[in-house]
């Protein structure tokens, strides 16, 4: 149906819909002394005047409501917690909302003045939502219905409050809160910290999460269950409500919201029409590097946005976005105003105007990372370019949800490929979403980092005693199994900063009083704690600043120190070059015809998921077949082909490997296709096994496919494969210590667990980054971190928050719950060797990552381009890499984050020898 006003002014229409679906998830166990759940409100409850203005509210738009938001709005009238599960797009924020609406919103008695003025009712509902982008976009939605009711109920107030909130506005909500606050993890955290806190939270009746997919596999998600522990303690009638659109283990995922109470969990399915293709080059490379195509897609590109109202252009790391901006702006001049560019690291200023003019519909296009992957509406979207791989597939669907963003439009994403073996990624994505398949995500268990932060933001906010704080953390799912041991240790860590640190009064951050309970005893810790709080943690960035000018963003502190005065880079999509660095800013001027670089942020690069890359392996086995049903994989035909005809096509039943011997040594390629992190785990562990044999020194190469080992000395791989392939002895536990204990040792377990303390030492606060004016450099922060580690180490070897940042680097960053399955899947696979007369088109490019570690750009082009000419010489092709000059324009494309993956201790190559000089490849 159509609104007889203006849609442009409007949200987005709710239609009548099919679908929808309730079930009832009990808890594993109840919570002692759990009052009834919140019912409607006690002067009339669910109002017949708010019902019915709402109604009408809904009625002058044409909106009928769909199955699923009736359903959530009897389950929050019944008190009811749980989780809304929908397409995005479909109606989830008014689905909750007006629930909320019609359960909490009081009549005014009949009595009262209508002379005074009406004073709005107290925070009565908590919005978490995962970024600050999204809390405006969502205030915005939420103040449209309050407008509708009348004078004859109590009038309902809403604000926002995060890192972007004004100071004025900041100062009023000190004094008052409003009715509804649309607000991020960290803002909560810090209004748990007030002293206050429970007289400001304590009328709290409702919290909802947003987009609790994103939260939910990370601390962060660890952060809001613990402070919506605290809000049931003050509330045990408070109604919990969370949204997600990609979530595939919605039962687990529930559970982690609401702990260990039972809940409801609707599921809407609104029909809605997805598309996914890709944009595919004229001729597919046969011999592809990362990120060969590099910007050779540009002038489609432009053609598909010319061709469109308004698209996102999606990236997946900051610098590509910077990149991709600048060429859309050499190849069309005349877009200058018409296309922005929009990420995280961008001055908020700057942000929203981006986001004003998508809403508006006066930008043709804008490219952008993750921080327009939420839910934010923006009507005027049509479609969604996604340059390069989306690494899963529950991102590919958020992203795609950005346009068409309302029940009835079509969504559409076009893959737009960086590697030819990507447009295979285009076609199992869309078989995997047709049979619904999606990545399940799951919460931390018992990060101890995140909860001595927690216990020191309660002893602000009023003070706790710790067994009944302790009942209250373990109502939680990320720490239902915390050990009163472990729970001791916390307390003695706020306490006095563990046995090493007794002597520094800085760490008796936490103590007892007179009466038990324990608060924090200094004012100056407490001004320290209030302004580190959170989980977020990042390289040390520096602002950019114009001389005498505004503010353009930020950048990490690592990018800057490596640069001098009169260096030019890109960033904002201006072309800058550096004037001075003083007080953590970065001052710079307009510059024009340099050669610029490309700042880089950590965190680029992401693993391919478990779920896209089984759907890989299931379209290269049908390839295998003959059959090559999608245009993805008839386009990358020629290059399945060749490495069939020289090897084979990895399939579920097999494990390919391949073999190859060159002047530079014996070379192993393996493909087990289970993501980049598995692979540096398994790459390192088959090195460490093999040299348990015979000492030997590997080079190592990993993708997302597969992984090199490249050893100077000949290798036995036909003998020694079977037998480093394996599982250690044993069952169970004494299998999964054997598995750890390999791990670390195959690896620079010491040096990957030191940087990943750093990051629990900053959120367990033992670091800090400074106050406003003051901010910290990296450096500094690094020579805290490496202190304490040190001391620990040392002087108090048990400590937990060691044992965290090793179960941390296996957990993230080997993913070995990923690696032990992968080698579970590896046992019941047949190994199949294929020894190489030349390299493949899947071994290609794991060569090229090892050039890259050891030749300049100028030195690896050379060599790209002479061997991709051999070997389509050898293939019976006449394609070629495009000379030097563009190979070297392709390097860039590659490197998606700043750095390489390190190599095991015992595969180091010695950094006292220089480096040999560039030989000619022999003949092939």
């Amino acid at each position: 149906m159509t609104s007889p006003k203006d849609p442009a002014s409007l949200p987005p229409p709710l239609g009548e819909g099919r679908g929808g679906g309730t079930r009832r998830i009990s808890g594993e166990r109840s919570v002692e002394g759990r009052v009834p759940p919140s019912q409607p409100s006690p002067s009339g409850g669910r109002s017949k005047a708010v019902k019915a203005e709402l109604d009408a509210w809904f009625a002058e738009r044409g909106w009928k409501p769909f199955k699923f938001q009736r359903e959530v709005w009897k389950a929050i009238a019944d008190g009811r917690s749980g989780m809304l599960h929908a397409t995005t797009g479909a109606g989830k924020t008014y689905a909750v909302w007006l629930g909320a609406l019609q359960a909490f919103v009081r009549a005014r008695k009949a009595a009262a003045s209508t002379n005074a003025r009406p004073v709005a009712e107290p925070l009565t509902v908590l919005w978490l939502t995962p970024m600050r982008a999204l809390a405006a976009d969502t205030l915005r939605a939420l103040q449209q219905p309050l407008e509708a009711l009348g004078a004859e109920v109590h009038p309902w107030s809403a604000g926002a409050r995060s890192g972007d909130t004004t100071s004025a506005e900041r100062s009023a909500q000190n004094q008052r809160l409003p009715t509804v606050l649309v607000t991020t993890p960290e803002s909560l955290s810090l209004l748990l910290a007030r002293a206050d806190a429970h007289e400001v939270l304590g009328h709290v009746r409702m919290a909802v999460v947003d987009e609790w997919h994103e939260l939910l596999g990370n601390k962060r998600g660890v952060q809001v269950q613990l402070a919506l522990a605290r809000l049931k303690r003050w509330n045990p009638g408070l109604a919990i409500w969370g949204m997600s659109a990609t979530l595939g283990n919605l039962h687990e995922a529930m559970h982690a919201l609401l702990g260990h109470e039972e809940g409801v969990l609707v599921q809407g399915q609104v029909p809605k029409k997805l598309v996914i293709d890709s944009l595919l080059p004229g001729v597919a490379e046969r011999f592809p590097w990362g990120g060969h195509l590099g910007l050779t897609m540009l002038p489609q590109v432009i053609e598909e946005i010319a061709a469109s109202s308004t698209t996102l252009v999606f990236t997946n790391t900051r610098s590509q976005a910077e990149i991709w901006y600048q060429a859309m702006l050499e190849a069309k001049p005349e877009w200058a105003g018409l296309i922005a560019l929009h990420h995280g690291s961008l001055d908020r200023e700057v942000r929203e105007w981006v986001e004003l003019g998508l809403k508006s519909g006066e930008l043709k296009a804008v490219v952008c990372t993750s921080s327009l992957d939420l839910g934010v509406d923006f009507l005027p979207v049509e479609r969604v370019l996604q340059i390069g791989s989306p690494k899963g597939v529950a991102r590919l669907l958020q992203r795609a949800g950005r346009s068409g963003h309302a029940p009835g439009r079509p969504s559409r994403i076009t893959l737009v490929p960086t590697h030819s073996v990507e447009m295979v990624e285009g076609s199992a994505a869309r078989v995997a979403i047709a049979a619904g398949h999606i990545e399940a995500r799951h919460s931390p268990e018992q990060p101890l980092d995140v909860l001595v932060q927690h216990l020191v933001t309660v002893a602000l906010g009023g003070g706790f005693v710790p067994d009944d704080l302790y009942e209250e953390v373990r109502g939680t799912a990320a720490y239902e199994s915390l050990a009163r041991e472990n729970w001791q240790w916390c307390l003695e860590f706020v306490a006095q900063g563990g046995p090493s640190l007794a002597a520094y009064p800085d760490y008796k951050r936490v103590v007892p009083d007179a009466e038990g309970v324990w608060r924090v005893p200094d004012a100056r810790l407490a001004r320290r704690h209030r302004m580190n709080i959170g989980t977020i943690v990042s390289d040390a960035s520096i602002s950019v600043q114009y001389l005498g000018g505004s503010k353009i963003g930020s950048v990490e502190e690592s990018f800057v120190a490596r640069m001098k005065a009169g260096d030019c880079f890109l960033f904002g999509g201006r072309m800058l070059e550096l004037v001075r660095i003083h007080d953590m800013t970065a001052w710079v001027r307009r510059a024009s015809g340099k050669r610029a670089a490309v700042p880089r942020w950590g965190g680029g690069r992401m693993p391919l998921s478990n779920t896209l890359a089984d759907a890989v392996v299931q379209q290269l086995a049908q390839a295998g077949e003959g059959r090559y049903d999608s245009p993805e994989l008839q386009c990358v035909r020629p290059l399945l082909e060749i490495q069939q005809q020289w090897s084979a096509l990895p399939t579920p039943q097999t494990l390919l490997a391949e073999t190859l011997s060159t002047r530079e040594g014996s070379h192993l390629f393996l493909y087990p296709f289970a993501g980049r992190h598995v692979h540096l785990g398994l790459a390192s562990l088959l090195a460490w096994r093999v040299a348990q044999h015979e000492a030997r020194t590997f080079s190592i190469a990993v993708n997302d496919y597969g992984f090199e080992l490249l050893s100077a000395t000949e290798v036995d791989w036909p003998a020694l494969l079977p037998r480093v392939l394996t599982l250690p002895q044993g069952e169970g536990e004494d299998q999964r210590a054997a598995l750890l204990h390999e791990v670390l040792a195959s690896i620079n377990a010491g040096e990957l667990a030191q940087r990943r303390f750093r990051e629990i030492a900053r959120v367990s606060g033992l670091i800090y980054q400074g106050y406003p004016g003051e901010k910290r450099s990296s450096k500094q922060l690094q020579a805290s971190s490496s202190l304490f580690w040190e001391v620990f180490r040392k002087y108090d070897p048990g400590n937990r928050l060691l044992l965290q940042a090793e179960q941390e680097l296996l957990a993230q960053e080997l993913e070995i719950g990923r690696l032990r399955a992968s080698l579970e899947r590896i046992a019941t696979q047949r190994l199949v060797l294929k020894p190489l007369a030349r390299p493949t088109p899947f071994s290609f490019p794991l060569m090229v990552e090892l050039f890259r570690e050891k030749l300049s750009n100028e030195n690896v082009a050379d060599r790209i381009a002479r061997m991709v000419e051999q070997l389509e010489k050898a293939a019976g092709g006449a394609v070629t890499a495009g000379g030097v000059e563009r190979v070297k324009g392709t390097l860039a494309f590659g490197q998606e984050g700043p750095g390489r993956p390190p190599k095991p201790v015992s595969q180091r190559r010695d950094r006292r020898r220089p480096p040999r000089p560039s030989r000619p490849l022999p003949p092939l």
